[in-house]
């Protein structure tokens, strides 16, 4: 039975493989295990060593903290301690959402700057309008 943290690590592992548009199989391959053992990671079935945990932040460029990142927020195991913090697990695992951040990744400096901009500019308008 797979253990609360054990599942919350799984669901971030996934969500950063995804972010970064890697398969199960190519991270395997840079931490030297089968992608059947990354599977079982992801779902909480197989618990991390510290030592693999260290070489999956290493191949996904993030911290090992980045891992564990939503936990210390939980009133209890299994819980979102908000409905906002919910909210934003569930748009980031998206596939659209996923989409767009690579898509904007693809765009050079300048016009993710500027698209940044749009995007606040929008969200100022949208403000304005449910005020009247």
């Amino acid at each position: 039975m797979a253990d609360d943290t054990d599942l919350h690590v799984g669901k971030r592992l996934r969500r950063r493989r995804r972010l970064l548009g890697m398969t199960q199989q190519e991270l395997a391959v840079q931490v030297g295990v089968r992608f059947q053992q990354i599977q079982k990671y992801e779902c909480g079935a197989n618990r991390m060593t510290s030592s693999r945990l260290y070489d999956l932040s290493q191949a996904l460029n993030v911290t090992v903290q980045y891992f564990f990142d939503g936990l210390d927020a939980r009133d209890f195991p299994g819980k979102p301690a908000n409905d906002a913090e919910h909210l934003v697990g569930d748009v980031l695992s998206q596939k659209e959402t996923l989409e767009l951040v690579r898509a904007y990744y693809r765009l050079s400096e300048r016009p993710r700057r500027r698209l940044l901009e749009l995007a606040k500019a929008l969200e100022v308008d949208a403000d304005d309008n449910m005020a009247s």
